[in-house]
């Protein structure tokens, strides 16, 4: 299994022990969106200035997905038990962080607003919630 993890995408570490965010994103045949997803992430995480990995949990792709998204860097997990919430799990259960951010890899999620729920959770909260819904 290929693993990086970097802050931001500047400084490879391999150690996993050192990771304190970790992306999870489910992907089923998301080969139009997951590589600015995942690009996106990585600015996310860059932006809190703490070590970060993208984990992209593989829910039987038959595209390029799986390609891309170690092509960008992303650590790819694989989730051969079909559903949404099965991809989720596993990608949650295989992540190093200390922080777990979840996803969609569809581009219906800013990434880049990344710090805006770690820094409550950096100040001892226990779960930050977002909605990709515009407020009225």
């Amino acid at each position: 299994m290929e693993s990086k993890m970097v802050k931001g995408r500047d400084n490879t570490d391999n150690s996993k022990n050192n990771i304190v965010i970790s992306v999870v994103m489910p992907c089923l045949n998301e080969e139009q969106s997951i590589a600015y997803c995942i690009d996106k992430a990585f600015e996310g995480i860059k932006s809190t200035g703490l070590r970060g990995e993208v984990v992209v949990s593989d829910n039987g792709s038959k595209d390029n997905s799986v390609k891309i998204a170690k092509s960008k860097g992303a650590r790819v997990v694989h989730q051969p038990l079909r559903g949404y919430g099965n991809a989720y799990m596993k990608g949650i259960t295989e992540a190093y962080g200390k922080y777990i951010v979840i996803g969609d890899s569809d581009k219906t999620y800013d990434f880049t607003d990344l710090k805006k729920f770690i820094t409550p959770l950096t100040k001892g909260y226990d779960m930050v919630m977002g909605s990709r819904l515009k407020a009225r």
